[in-house]
């Protein structure tokens, strides 16, 4: 049987992968500056996490949402602690798209309105409600495009006005931090404003932290650099580094009733010890205060590299836009150089988002690639 193509695929065939590197089946080692689209967050096969899961597995891996699952209610006690989302309520699900797809049914449900409004450049998955949110036609079926999507330009609080005036649309879902699109972020105003006009027009914000969510930013959570308090709260990806793992912080004042959302696999018992682990390691190492350190080491060396025309992001979100297309230049990079990094919607933009336990010698290593490339 073949695999379904839909990837275009480097030639490495990682087998193993410790912190910041991966080793092929040559035993060749390659520095990891993308994380599998920025899931590993505490450097992978981090003893503790190893530990935590395979303790969990020797002793119950799985249950449904059937039964009392105190781990879940752990998690949801740490997530306080890290967020400050006080009141939140937490439910569980097992991947990004997931959590947007519950986040956009939820606030349907909750003001009986049926429109979305999104923003162009921004990824929200590829599942019905979610791709449909996903300024992205080519990924786009006919049977997505069944639901009602208004599309912004980033930043547009005016235009925004103006379709939540017609007193149709559910939600609003903004990445702070655009990811794929190309690691843009409005100004504060804009979230502020955003905020203010969906509590005016009964419209629920929904702030889509999957990529930028659980760290990366230095901040737990992108949106808190603004100084909002959004609806409902996506995030997945570094949540379980590279454990399956999604879930939504939901406002206390949205209620839950029997069967509003449900999941089979979301929030079993590895899942949450998976989540449990990152939190923990995140907390012992400081990996917020790294990310913020290394943002600034990064900065400064990108600083003197003469063709780089603009430095993206925060944190560990981060990327180099040249003046020309970077296909070739990511291709030298892992063939020649050994180091991962990835792509977006810009073709002039090289993304970096490593393990929040990247240090200055692995930028070093990067840099000098670079220059040597440039």
């Amino acid at each position: 049987m073949k695999l379904f193509d839909v990837y275009p695929l480097f030639d490495v065939t990682p087998v193993k992968a410790e912190n910041v590197y991966v080793f092929d089946e040559q035993g060749t080692k390659y520095l990891d500056l993308y994380g599998g689209h920025a899931v590993i967050s505490i450097g992978h096969s981090h003893p503790d996490y190893v530990t935590a899961l395979s303790n969990q597995v020797s002793k119950i891996g799985f249950y449904s949402n059937s039964i009392q699952n105190p781990l879940q209610h752990e998690l949801a006690e740490k997530l306080v602690a890290f967020s400050g989302c006080e009141d939140y309520q937490l439910f569980l699900c097992n991947s990004g798209a997931e959590a947007n797809e519950n986040a956009l049914k939820l606030a349907s449900f909750h003001n009986n309105k049926r429109k979305v409004i999104a923003y162009k450049n921004g990824f929200h998955g590829r599942t019905s409600a979610a791709v449909a949110a996903t300024d992205n036609r080519k990924i786009t079926a006919p049977i997505n495009a069944q639901q009602f999507v208004d599309f912004i330009e980033f930043g547009d609080l005016r235009s925004t006005e103006i379709i939540l005036n017609q007193n149709e649309t559910c939600a609003v879902i903004v990445e702070v931090i655009q990811g794929i699109g190309g690691l843009d972020e409005a100004i504060t105003e804009f979230y502020k404003g955003l905020e203010a006009l969906c509590k005016q027009y009964n419209t629920l914000l929904i702030a889509d932290e999957i990529q930028c969510g659980f760290g990366r930013t230095g901040d737990f959570f992108a949106f808190q650099e603004h100084g909002i308090a959004p609806d409902i709260i996506s995030m997945a990806k570094g949540m379980g580094n590279g454990f399956p793992v999604g879930g939504i912080l939901i406002h206390p004042d949205i209620e839950a009733s029997f069967g509003l959302l449900g999941t089979t696999f979301g929030g079993n018992h590895l899942a949450c010890r998976a989540s449990l682990a990152v939190l923990e390691v995140l907390e012992k190492e400081g990996l917020m205060q790294n990310a913020t350190k290394m943002n600034d080491y990064f900065v400064s060396r990108a600083k003197t590299l003469p063709s780089v025309t603009n430095i993206k992001g925060r944190g560990l979100m981060l990327g180099l836009e040249f003046r020309f297309p970077v296909a070739e230049l990511r291709k030298k990079l892992i063939q020649k150089h050994h180091i991962f990094t990835g792509s977006s919607k810009n073709p002039n933009l090289l993304r970096i988002l490593p393990p929040l336990t990247i240090q200055e010698k692995h930028l070093d290593t990067f840099f000098e690639a670079l220059k040597e490339e440039l």
